[in-house]
């Protein structure tokens, strides 16, 4: 350290301190930092070599070791001791050696006598061990120490008034907290900002399980709202609103009151502007349409102005995230923003970032002010404020500025964890679809990274994020195409190559030049495992099936896997060919051939078959149509069919136009049915499939949820559910008895066309219920077949009506009572409707564009509508709801 020289003589000259440093008479700086330093090294090692207090520590052993805290002496003379030993006893805790009931009520037998000391950094052990251990220990243990805590609780020492309020909040339950109310609601008040503050808290966590006691202290809280101390404001204002939560006129008016000023805490401040947000969030709509909504807004643009840098971020953040809010209204909190860009605080940096970031993904042209101080943190040392600086950039450039950022962007990207490059790859993709002539140079700068180093999640990012431009951007099909069968020349991951394979067997044949990817496709086939083999199989049949001129040249490719030691590859190979109408013991590797051996390939016998005209099979188009149902939909579809095949029905051919359509069910515009009396949707196909009469009309393309036609609550309930069929409609009604002295017989539903209903569909027949005893619930069923003349699948109206036999039954016995024939009788139900909705299916498409696309001309209707909304996201749920469409994204 440097010394001051002593006073010179007189007439003696001064010299500075450097000057002494250069006769030896001195420190300099760098012989400080040296000094330093080495002191940094000394005491490094030394706390490496010296092994943990802790690390060899016995139960037995530390638990014999607390018996001393019965000895007075030791509790009064030695604090220091027994403060080590709890430390013991936290750690065997901490490290999972739970104690038993013997043991954990003898150490706190032995804690109580702990209380003999005043030493305060024992007692602050104490309570530490006390509420730790009483969490997991018996309730009836507890009991033990609450005397103690209590006694505390009326101490003149404010440290253990405040503490022990805590332990206590953490220990007691509603039939204890009546003992203690009265000490806790004076502490609330208390002078001391510590005891205020503890009382506070201890009512947070005692709210949850005594909330009517908690409630009575409401003056006692405001009062302390009005305290001197920040966080006693803090903490009172917490309470407060734990208090009246459930009271919304009450919060409105708390809030209205505080924003006048009558808080200084920033906590609470902090605080009271999170609530103003959550008042105006829940009123719905546009935030400054509403009396409250101008003077929140008021109030945030006023907190922009605070002292503390907390409250005026939790401002602008408020303001960035009011709903409806203008752009021009969010000025104010981007300029604030925009200050903290440039702090010598990283944590202000990072939380501006955060904020402009969410702004930019609704209105970037908001934030487009803030580019160049953004520009500015892409080379910052916290990685996360680069990264949001990037991201944000993408969403708020200009399409000058593309090719400046991404060169930015590539130096920084070698420098971040793979969560990161994900999220910077998302906003390229968003950039890309903003400016799609720039997608040379961002899907080249994606396939660039895909050749370098990176995890699984990293890679799938990248390709979805390519596959996904393809979709919407038609010029970059073929290079992205090409990047994307580079990059599996030497991916590591199977489900990607798998991946990339499909959408290669997809699009490939649609490329000017489609042969080229075939060279890529047979690599994988050469090359890789089972999985890649299998996929290049279907890759290379579907450019078969689909280019004539190829087809003769693949069947070469593909004879050459007939003999693959993998079955599925084997099995792949053989199918496609057959599909191809290839014959494939013709030319097939003999047996005397090794088992991995390759014949010569030849390209005069290429150019030789090229000229054969091979018939396809009409099977082909299973090669080149995806499934119109998901493999879990065909597994339970199979296990249906497999149900009505058992009734011997030889005209049910086995199908994908014969297979039902399951485990799909759409809500209806109707009120749905209860659980308890309503079908299992799951199942509504199989029971269909059970009726004879309703097995031959073919497969189900969609059913609906059930309908209620009736209350819950009356005596018959009934439910329906509509199943599409492609020439008919199957009602299927579920009808429960709830009286028990009545049996119903030959139940039946009776439909009649409404009278502004035109006629649509024709009754054909009908399969009625036999009997039904009290609380239980049987089917059935109505088949209805589009009238001649009308378009199957135009809305019609029924009227219905449930009719039966009453025969009158003995509760108790089940005997009949009177007439065993009953009597007629007849239940009205609630209207039937038969919507364009019930019959739209759901649609399992990977890529919703290149379908829509693939679709013909001359199906496209063009028509324009009214709808009545002002919103454009109620506009197109409820397009969706009416039409029982499904959206994509």
């Amino acid at each position: 350290y440097y010394l001051p020289p002593k006073a010179p003589l007189r007439g003696t000259k001064m010299t500075s301190p450097l000057e002494q440093a250069d006769d030896g008479g001195g420190l300099t700086i760098s012989s400080m930092v040296k000094e330093f330093q080495g002191l940094k090294d000394k005491f490094k090692r030394e706390d490496a070599d010296s092994p943990s207090p802790f690390s060899d520590l016995e139960k037995a052993t530390v638990l014999q070791e607390c018996r001393v805290f019965s000895d007075s002496k030791v509790v009064t003379e030695s604090p220091r001791k027994c403060s080590q030993l709890i430390t013991k006893l936290l750690h065997i805790v901490t490290q999972g050696d739970a104690m038993s009931s013997s043991e954990v009520t003898e150490v706190f037998f032995g804690v109580t006598k702990l209380f003999q000391s005043s030493d305060a950094s024992l007692r602050r052990m104490i309570y530490f061990f006390i509420k730790e251990v009483a969490e997991t220990c018996n309730p009836d243990d507890i009991i033990i120490v609450t005397s103690s805590l209590t006694k505390d609780m009326n101490s003149k020492e404010d440290l253990f008034r405040a503490n022990s309020i805590r332990v206590l909040a953490k220990m007691i339950d509603a039939t204890m907290l009546g003992a203690i109310e009265r000490y806790i609601k004076q502490a609330i008040v208390d002078r001391n900002a510590m005891v205020s503050s503890s009382a506070l808290v201890a009512g947070t966590h005692l709210i949850r399980g005594s909330p009517d006691v908690v409630r009575r202290w409401v003056n006692e809280v405001q009062e302390a709202l009005h305290s001197s101390s920040d966080m006693v404001q803090f903490h009172a204002l917490s309470l407060l609103y734990e208090i009246k939560q459930h009271d919304r006129l009450a919060i409105s008016k708390l809030v209205t009151k505080l924003t006048r000023g009558t808080i200084s805490s920033p906590l609470a401040t902090c605080l009271l502007i999170r609530y103003i947000t959550t008042i105006v969030r829940d009123s719905g709509g546009n935030a400054l349409a509403s009396a409250t909504g101008r003077a929140a807004y008021q109030f945030l643009e006023l907190s922009l102005r605070h002292r503390s840098e907390a409250v005026i971020y939790e401002a602008a953040k408020a303001l960035c995230n009011l709903p409806g809010i203008e752009e021009r209204d969010l000025g104010p909190a981007v300029a604030v923003l925009q200050l903290f860009l440039s702090s010598p605080k990283s944590t202000l940096r990072l939380a501006a970032m955060r904020a402009l970031s969410s702004v930019a993904i609704a209105k970037p042209s908001a934030v487009i002010k803030c580019n160049d101080d953004m520009e500015s943190l892409i080379a910052d040392n916290n990685r996360s404020i680069a990264t949001f600086a990037i991201t944000t950039l993408l969403k708020t450039g200009s399409e000058s500025s593309v090719d400046r950022l991404m060169k930015q962007i590539s130096s920084f990207m070698n420098e971040i964890a793979d969560e990161f490059k994900i999220v910077v790859v998302t906003a390229i993709r968003e950039l890309c679809l903003k400016y799609p002539l720039k997608h040379r140079v961002l899907v080249g700068f994606l396939a660039n990274f895909l050749r370098e180093e990176g995890g699984f999640e990293f890679k799938k990012a990248i390709v979805d994020a390519i596959i996904a431009l393809m979709c919407v951007i038609s010029e970059t099909k073929e290079s992205s195409l090409f990047h994307l069968c580079e990059f599996i020349e030497d991916c590591e991951f199977t489900a990607l190559s798998t991946q990339i394979l499909h959408l290669v067997g997809i699009v490939g044949p649609t490329t000017v030049a489609p042969a080229r990817y075939i060279r890529f496709v047979y690599n994988r086939v050469i090359l890789e495992n089972a999985a890649v083999r299998a996929a290049a199989i279907t890759t290379l049949a579907k450019f078969a099936a689909r280019l004539p001129a190829l087809q003769a040249s693949v069947s070469v490719l593909l004879r050459r896997s007939l003999r693959d030691e993998d079955d599925e590859v084997r099995d792949r190979a053989t199918v496609a060919l057959r599909l191809l109408g290839e014959n494939i013991t013709k030319d097939a590797p003999g047996d005397g051939e090794a088992e991995g051996s390759q014949r010569p390939f030849r390209q005069d016998a290429l150019a030789a078959d090229s000229t054969r005209d091979l018939p396809l099979q009409p099977e082909i188009h299973l090669l080149l149509e995806p499934l119109p149902m998901s493999f879990a939909q065909l597994s339970a579809a199979l296990k249906e069919f497999e149900v009505a095949g058992s009734r011997e029905d030889d005209a049910l051919a086995l199908s994908l136009t014969t297979l039902p359509v399951v485990d799909y069910t759409r809500p209806s515009s109707q009120s749905a049915v209860p659980a308890s009396a309503s079908l299992s949707s799951s199942n509504d196909s199989a029971e269909l499939y059970k009726i004879p009469e309703l097995a031959t009309l073919g497969r189900v393309h969609s059913s609906t949820s059930p309908i209620q036609l009736t209350e819950s609550e009356t005596e018959y309930v009934v439910s329906c559910i509509k199943h599409i069929m492609s020439e008919h409609v199957v009602l299927e009604f579920a009808i429960t008895n709830t009286i028990s002295d009545q049996l119903l017989v030959d139940a039946c539903i009776v439909i009649e066309q409404a009278p502004d209903s035109p006629q649509h569909y024709d009754h054909v027949a009908s399969v009625h219920a036999p009997i039904l005893r009290c609380g239980a619930t049987e089917r059935a069923w109505l088949i209805l077949r589009g009238s001649p003349g009308s378009t199957f699948g135009a809305p019609a109206h029924f009227l219905a009506e449930l009719k039966f036999r009453v025969v009158e039954i003995d509760p108790a016995t089940g005997e009949f009572e009177g007439d065993e024939e009953g009597f007629p009788e007849d239940y009205p139900l609630e209207d039937i409707e038969i919507s364009t909705a019930d019959f739209v299916a759901k649609a399992d498409i990977s890529n919703f564009r290149q379908a829509w696309d693939s679709l013909e001309k001359d199906k496209e209707v063009l028509q324009k509508y009214s709808l009545q909304f002002k919103d454009m996201e109620v506009a197109i749920d409820a397009v969706i709801s009416c039409l029982g469409m499904q959206s994509y994204t």
